[in-house]
């Protein structure tokens, strides 16, 4: 079913059930109040009839009185019934019933007669009951009421019909236009498109919400078009270079053993810059999907392992790498936070001058990785963890650019933070911090 018909179905149903229970209502109040006012003239009449009057002088219509046995022993007219023996025995209460006496629609009161009561005959010696009834002709004008409620409630049901149908339309129509609006966004894929913002209803915050949702798709596609765009600009120099040594190649015979010895070294580190922008890119593109769960794991331990690998490095430079350590329990993705170390000391291992150490230490879910270098110049601070930026400083060093935007990426994705700044004693200090766990006995040591 449609909006528009649930809409039109509920709001006939919401009326219906109003009219039906208005109508029920009148109907009930009306024919209690006619009951009300026969009673209350009855009860009035029996008073008096109990005072000494005798019957025929009441306002009401017919009157009898029965002695204990049931039989009449004053006026009559009325027919005698077990449960009104039982009243005059004293064996039930007095109450009000409604009969027909000679076609006549009557409300009759019986009510009991002590012992000794004086009645037209005489005393009632072992007591009675008195019935006393008045013509109630109400049943036809109850009825007549019934039929215009009646006439009431389907004219109600019909009116709710159109009106809901108008409620309906009414209230569909901002919603028609926003769907419009979505559906044109959908066709024309114009994220740069916004809708109005519309009022404080569910609506308008339906509109800002898709607004919202326009913005970070928006945002999305800018950030993916700007990632293939400094992909291609970060690949054009090694792939460039690449194809000048192969074309170098087609000329082997011409060179000496030390010139293709050096176009091979060459070539080799053009494909190892190639393979690692391609990596780092995965590792960018990874960091978008659904992780697994995270496990406890021993931050130290996979510090101590980057730190032993970055030392097999660092011998080429005579680049050493110092490690003091403590043992902590961190929740995380062990290869994840291998590769943020990893980067954060092969940056420190790339702006180490030869013969010089970087201090590497882990406590207490925190490591701060000190090495010697110039440092980070001012206007780069802001940018040092943005995507493919290098600064003027890092242009002619190898790299994508793309190192520290990954450890960004990782620690903040493993809820930790970063920070990047200049040491007092010199050189760049990098700080990674993240949340610690209890000692998990159970896992399993990354050694």
């Amino acid at each position: 079913m449609t909006l528009r018909g649930r809409l039109v179905l509920a709001t006939t149903a919401a009326v219906v059930v109003a009219v039906l229970a208005a109508s029920l209502g009148a109907y009930l109040v009306a024919r209690n109040t006619l009951l009300q006012a026969a009673d209350n003239s009855l009860t009035t009449a029996a008073q008096r009839v109990v005072a000494g009057q005798e019957i025929g002088t009441t306002a009401a219509a017919v009157g009898q009185v029965i002695d204990n046995t049931g039989a009449v022993v004053a006026g009559g007219g009325l027919p005698v019934t077990g449960q009104i023996r039982l009243v005059a025995l004293g064996l039930a209460p007095n109450f009000f019933t409604t009969v027909t006496v000679d076609g006549n629609q009557m409300r009759e009161l019986v009510e009991h007669l002590p012992a000794g009561t004086p009645v037209e005959s005489g005393v009632l010696y072992s007591g009675g009951a008195l019935q006393i009834a008045t013509l109630f002709n109400a049943g036809s004008e109850l009825r007549t009421l019934a039929l215009l409620l009646e006439v009431v409630a389907l004219a109600g049901v019909l009116l709710a019909v159109g009106l809901g149908w108008l409620v309906a339309r009414t209230a569909l129509v901002p919603l028609n236009s926003l769907t419009d609006s979505v559906e044109d966004v959908a066709e024309t894929t114009d994220v740069t498109r916004r809708l109005s913002p519309g009022g404080p209803d569910e609506l308008g915050r339906l509109r800002r919400t898709f607004n919202r949702l326009l913005e970070a798709l928006e945002s999305s596609r800018r950030a993916q078009s700007q990632l293939v765009l400094d992909a291609s600009h970060e690949l054009r120099t090694p792939l460039t270079s690449l194809r000048t040594n192969l074309e170098v190649i087609r000329r082997i015979d011409e060179l000496s053993v030390e010139d293709r010895s050096v176009l091979v070294d060459d070539v080799l580190v053009q494909l190892q810059e190639l393979s690692d922008l391609v990596g780092d890119l995965a590792e960018l593109a990874r960091g978008d999907q659904e992780p697994t769960p995270p496990e406890p794991l021993r931050l130290d331990l996979l510090v101590q392992d980057a730190v032993a690998v970055q030392n097999t490095h660092g011998r080429s430079k005579d680049v050493r790498f110092e490690l003091d350590a403590e043992p902590c329990w961190v929740e995380g993705h062990a290869d994840r936070l291998s590769r943020a170390v990893g980067n954060l000391l092969d940056n420190a291992r790339k702006w180490s001058p030869p013969g010089q150490s970087v201090s590497v230490t882990c406590k207490e879910g925190v490591v701060v990785v000190h090495d010697h270098g110039p440092g980070i110049a001012e206007e780069d601070v802001p940018h040092i963890f943005d995507r493919f930026y290098r600064s003027p400083a890092a242009r002619g060093l190898p790299g994508s650019g793309l190192g520290l935007a990954i450890v960004a990426q990782v620690v903040m994705a493993e809820g930790g933070t970063i920070l990047a700044e200049n040491d007092p004693a010199g050189g760049a200090r990098m700080s990674m911090r993240l949340p610690t766990v209890p000692a998990d006995e159970g896992a399993v040591d990354q050694s």
